[in-house]
């Protein structure tokens, strides 16, 4: 428009002077000349100054433009500061969002954003995990193309979500069970929260057998005393059997008594976490305290080799050492058959760890047991385990006491030939003498 009018200027001056020429009027033309003059000057300079701005903008450098003087000086310094601005707020609503995204991506949980159409909008990593999306690929597909969990894809349908839904996906490395539940938020579009609740849920079934395990443990000896109790109550016993039902109940009472003072032992060691205190302890003084029960217990049914191999003491909890020390001993004497061998030693190995290990002739263990004995009341044979008196939370309990004290349990065994139970305490718990 601007070049338009400059042109027409410059050819309206042109003709101005052809026709004075022609007239010889010479003042007629320069008058007209200069009020030519005074009107194109400024509309030449405001010309190029519009195609200076014109220029810095496309470039995207209207900041960085020198100020021209005059009236267009202001109009420019206006612009360069509204552009300011708004680059500025730009960046504060970028950073915003950016710290957003960040935060949504450090959640623990999966999250999905969908449109009024169930298409992603955007998800974070966890979601990708846990569904197997990517949301480069997947952005603005409908959700329940790529989740066919047919409950899933009710859920979605039904458009009630005030309850979560529990779905659970079974992989070839682990299964997860993931609770999903939807919140509608404005425009329509709905944000998907998913939150995995495995460990949650095994945690729930292992407190549920532990009750129940707990639960079978003390009614089959209460079951016996009530037995007992009904039948010296209805029958008119002599005092040879009234000892030996006596004894009989005796017997199922310290069996409750071990199982209550287990349970009470384990809750104790479960509810602190903290490492165990490094009081000295001295080996010799353990050792010969566990011999003498070992030998209480056995009866003299088996062969009992106690060794001290090295001239060192431990650093720990001494009611704990002794109560992981005497379980391992005391389950290779209960599972021995009689005339078997049990070898206990405690030596320091060339790392200078201490070990502490109970070697038994026993009938062995198979393979697919080995990984659960740590389990509370998990038995390889329940029938053997009451006859011995076993409560299954020996291993437990040892296996706690470890952790205590920084120590791996470490379980050899080969079926028909025996089995080896090793505690290995870390270097900084040992004192050589």
């Amino acid at each position: 428009m601007f070049s338009a009018i400059a042109r027409f200027l410059f050819i309206l001056f042109l003709a101005f002077v052809a026709a004075n020429i022609a007239l010889k009027n010479w003042g007629a033309m320069v008058s007209v000349s200069v009020g030519i003059g005074v009107v194109a000057i400024p509309l030449v300079y405001s010309y190029i100054n519009l195609a200076r701005l014109r220029k810095f903008t496309i470039n995207d450098s209207l900041e960085e433009m020198p100020l021209p003087s005059g009236y267009w000086e202001e109009v420019f310094f206006r612009l360069q500061r509204l552009v300011r601005n708004l680059k500025l707020k730009i960046r504060t609503i970028e950073k915003q969002h950016e710290r957003f995204i960040l935060a949504f991506q450090a959640s623990p949980n999966g999250i999905v954003m969908l449109d009024d159409l169930d298409q992603i909008e955007w998800c974070n990593s966890i979601a990708e995990q846990f569904f197997g999306l990517n949301f480069k690929r997947d952005a603005m597909q409908r959700i329940n193309f790529l989740i066919r969990r047919p409950e899933f894809v009710q859920y979605l349908s039904r458009r009630q979500f005030k309850d979560p839904l529990l779905i659970e996906l079974m992989g070839p490395a682990s299964n997860l069970s993931l609770l999903l539940q939807i919140f509608p938020f404005a425009d329509n579009r709905r944000l998907l929260m998913v939150q995995d609740v495995t460990d949650l849920r095994k945690t729930d079934a292992m407190r549920r057998d532990f009750v129940a395990n707990v639960s079978h443990e003390m009614r089959t000896p209460i079951t016996v005393m009530i037995g007992f109790l009904e039948t010296m109550q209805s029958l008119d016993l002599n005092a040879t059997q009234r000892d030996q039902y006596f004894e009989m109940m005796m017997s199922q009472a310290r069996r409750m008594k071990c199982l209550v003072e287990d349970l009470l032992t384990l809750a104790n060691l479960e509810s602190n976490t903290q490492p165990a205190p490094m009081n000295l302890l001295q080996l010799p003084t353990v050792m010969a305290l566990i011999k003498n029960d070992a030998q209480a217990l056995s009866q003299g049914r088996h062969a009992l080799n106690f060794n001290l191999l090295s001239p060192c003491n431990l650093l720990g909890d001494e009611r704990e050492i002794v109560s992981a020390f005497s379980n391992l001993v005391s389950n290779a004497i209960r599972y021995t058959p009689d005339i078997g061998v049990i070898t206990v030693t405690w030596a320091v190995n060339e790392q200078g760890q201490g070990e502490f290990s109970v070697d038994d002739t026993g009938p062995g263990i198979s393979s697919e047991h080995l990984p659960r004995l740590t389990e509370r009341f998990y038995r390889i044979d329940r029938s053997r385990s009451r006859d011995t008196g076993g409560t299954g939370l020996g291993l437990a309990i040892v296996k706690h006491i470890a952790n205590r004290h920084q120590a791996q349990l470490l379980i050899e065994s080969t079926p028909g030939k025996g089995s080896k139970f090793m505690l290995r305490f870390p270097a900084e718990r040992i004192k050589i003498f």
